[in-house]
């Protein structure tokens, strides 16, 4: 009877025994899922974008479709790629944030590759080159008349923007907007309410053409921080981000990228790096 008691026993110990490996076996393989194999599975990759910064990312005013330079390139990869993208609309400060959770798989907006940003996340292959530019009053380009005048100025934009950083740098009185569309800043600009908005200048440029009411303008004698934009993701994405990239080689060589930057960007392929003198 002891014998048949202590063979129970030891059988029911191992059949624990190999449940428990079992599932650490499974917890093992789910801890091992990618990114690239959850998009695989669903054929979706989710994308943060904000849906307010004209061309990079806004809605039609005509068709109220999302649509953008950048909008419209991972839209082209999606395709390539097979699988269907799904946009999430946010702030710039949301969209690291998401990334960081896992709730989006990329983000696209206007955003620069960084040394701080490169280590806690991976970009793609670049898709366009840029420069720093002010917008300010033109009665009195709002006191300013180089990056050393900032100081004590009040600049508009997002906390974790590149730009901020800069006139952060420079003293200036930051006043941060959560996710509004172009016309809310440079109005305040033009009201007096802020005094500059420290931006990329090809969107600078675009965004005073689209609202010529506005007595502002580009400071003529600041430019600043050369730059490159590109798809932004969670670190070590490897699989992703090689697919990616080689679908970006694909739409570069093919002219595809050439061609979506001259329609949003008024004829200029912001997809080539220029040669150009910064002070």
């Amino acid at each position: 009877m002891m014998k048949v008691m202590n063979l129970s026993k030891i059988t029911l110990s191992l059949c624990m025994i190999s449940a428990m490996l079992l599932l650490a076996a499974c917890g093992n393989k789910e801890k091992a899922t990618t990114v690239w194999d959850k998009v695989s599975e669903a054929g979706e990759i989710i994308v943060a974008t904000s849906g307010t910064l004209y061309p990079a990312s806004y809605h039609d005013s005509a068709t109220k479709e999302l649509t953008g330079y950048e909008v419209e390139i991972i839209k082209e990869v999606g395709k390539r790629m097979d699988v269907k993208i799904e946009f999430k609309e946010m702030g710039l400060d949301g969209m690291l944030t998401s990334l960081n959770s896992g709730q989006v798989d990329l983000a696209v907006n206007d955003i620069e590759i960084t040394k701080e940003r490169l280590e806690k996340f991976t970009f793609s292959e670049p898709y366009k080159y840029s420069y720093g530019t002010a917008i300010v009053r033109k009665s009195d380009h709002s006191g300013i008349e180089s990056l050393e005048d900032l100081k004590g100025k009040k600049a508009a934009g997002a906390a974790t923007s590149v730009y901020m950083q800069v006139g952060r740098d420079h003293g200036v009185e930051e006043v941060i907007y959560d996710n509004v569309t172009n016309d809310v800043y440079l109005r305040d600009v033009d009201l007096g309410r802020t005094d500059v908005i420290l931006n990329d200048y090809y969107l600078q440029k675009l965004a005073l053409a689209a609202f010529p009411e506005f007595e502002i303008m580009i400071h003529p004698d600041i430019k600043y921080h050369p730059n490159v934009q590109a798809i932004i993701m969670k670190k070590d994405n490897d699989e992703l981000l090689k697919q990616i990239n080689t679908v970006l080689a694909t739409m570069h060589a093919d002219g595809t990228i050439s061609e979506l930057s001259k329609k949003f960007f008024s004829g200029e392929d912001v997809s080539i790096e220029q040669e150009l003198n910064f002070k």
